[in-house]
């Protein structure tokens, strides 16, 4: 299955993907400031133009294999977690991978259990009241505090559908997730993980994933919350154009 995509510029092929409630377009901030890459854009499943795709994570691994050339992979997010399947059940496809703000999984069974309870009772929250109510309730949360008022790109997000996202929720949500973290040793790419130090969930999460990939890189961007790429794009742009170029 091929994804929705776009590519932008010209060089070493990279390709990308955005967080829940987003699109491909997204990412046009940053990768307008990267060099001599390949960026390919991709809609995850039940976002943007490739709303229509209901898969699990594993079936989001599958589907950004196929879409992707062979090369460097970044994530953000809900896009971290799938691009760690990618790269997990997809190696030969994956020569890097970036993982912005991502998660291996919920290690306890019954937390777990009660992150996927909440998930679908937030798809059916967004099913209710429909996309537009959803997103303003969505940026509302603390976890986007720091995300200035031009980078929320509400008009954006709201050209996804209720279905499409309710369904991202029920089948790729955080409570849907395996636990990977025992499988992190797999991972034999060069891997860069990037926080925003303000985000302190995701901040422990980076700490840890650093310690269980062997060789990875850990970037703290000081003064960012969750949405880093968007919070503090220049910065993270200059992040990547070092690292990417040897990795």
């Amino acid at each position: 299955m091929i994804l929705a995509h776009d590519t932008v510029g010209s060089g070493a092929p990279v390709a990308f993907v955005h967080g829940f409630t987003q699109t491909r377009s997204s990412w046009m901030p940053l990768v307008t400031q990267l060099e001599g890459m390949e960026c390919t854009l991709i809609d995850a499943p039940g976002h943007g133009e490739s709303a229509g795709e209901s898969l699990d994570l594993h079936g989001c691994g599958d589907a950004i294999a196929a879409t992707m050339t062979r090369g460097a992979l970044v994530g953000y997010s809900m896009g971290a977690r799938m691009a760690l399947h990618t790269a997990l059940d997809h190696p030969g496809r994956v020569t890097s991978l970036v993982l912005m703000s991502g998660t291996a999984g919920i290690e306890d069974t019954a937390e777990r259990a009660d992150r996927r309870r909440a998930d679908d009772a937030l798809a059916d929250r967004i099913e209710q009241i429909g996309v537009d109510g959803f997103i303003d309730e969505w940026l509302a949360s603390p976890m986007f505090a720091g995300l200035p008022a031009a980078m929320t790109m509400r008009d954006e997000r709201r050209r996804n559908s209720a279905h499409g996202l309710a369904g991202s929720l029920r089948n790729a949500g955080t409570g849907t997730q395996e636990d990977l973290w025992p499988r992190l040793g797999e991972l034999t790419v060069p891997v860069l993980i990037v926080t925003g130090d303000l985000d302190e969930k995701f901040t422990s999460i980076g700490g840890r994933l650093h310690s269980a990939i062997p060789g990875s890189r850990w970037e703290r961007v000081a003064g960012s919350g969750h949405t880093v790429h968007l919070e503090a794009t220049s910065a993270v742009a200059a992040i990547l154009n070092d690292w990417l170029v040897r990795n």
